[in-house]
């Protein structure tokens, strides 16, 4: 079932974003509603909701929990992209709290100042898209935006997601070439 788009593009608050599920996941748990950065914000929620997850979750259940989370966030992204009538809405934060999910699972056990670090790096990575991130940030966003059918919302859903990607692969490249000097 695809909704009519709207007319105008909808200005998100916090009664709209709650309204559904694909929403309050779409759009972080709140996060995304951040008036200031967004991204980070959705960013420093991945990173606390993982700490927290720490102590419930095995490493098992986070790759899980991420997998499930990627393959959601196509869905969500995507539909309430469409939704909102915009290609990649800055409160669309789930991007952003998966990628860094990723980073974080590869890099924990790690103390505070290396998680610090990649959360400085990835925000980097992830702001300022430089090189490959930014051509494939910029190609999803050329794609054509008509009415959409389900394939074309989750190709959509995966556009949003995969410069968060790159950025988090290029947040690992720098923090493992750090470890490496540092020993």
């Amino acid at each position: 079932m695809n909704p009519e788009p709207p007319s105008s593009p909808v200005n998100p608050n916090f009664k709209w974003v709650f309204q559904t599920a694909g929403r309050t996941i779409a759009f972080g748990f709140g996060s995304g509603l951040s008036p200031i950065a967004p991204g980070t914000a959705g960013t420093l929620w991945a990173w606390a909701a993982f700490l927290v997850g720490e102590y419930f979750l095995s490493t098992e259940d986070f790759v899980w929990i991420i997998g499930g989370g990627i393959l959601l966030g196509c869905w969500v992204c995507g539909h309430v992209s469409e939704e909102l009538g915009r290609k990649d809405f800055g409160g669309i934060v789930w991007d952003e709290i998966v990628a860094f999910w990723l980073v974080l699972i590869f890099m924990m056990p790690t103390n505070i100042w290396m998680q610090i670090l990649a959360f400085i790096l990835f925000r980097f990575f992830d702001a300022v898209k430089p090189g490959p991130i930014g051509l494939i940030d910029r190609h999803f966003k050329n794609i054509d935006s008509t009415p959409s059918s389900i394939p074309q919302i989750i190709w959509r859903g995966f556009g949003i997601m995969v410069d968060d990607f790159a950025a988090a692969f290029f947040t690992l490249l720098i923090m493992a070439l750090i470890q490496v000097m540092v020993r």
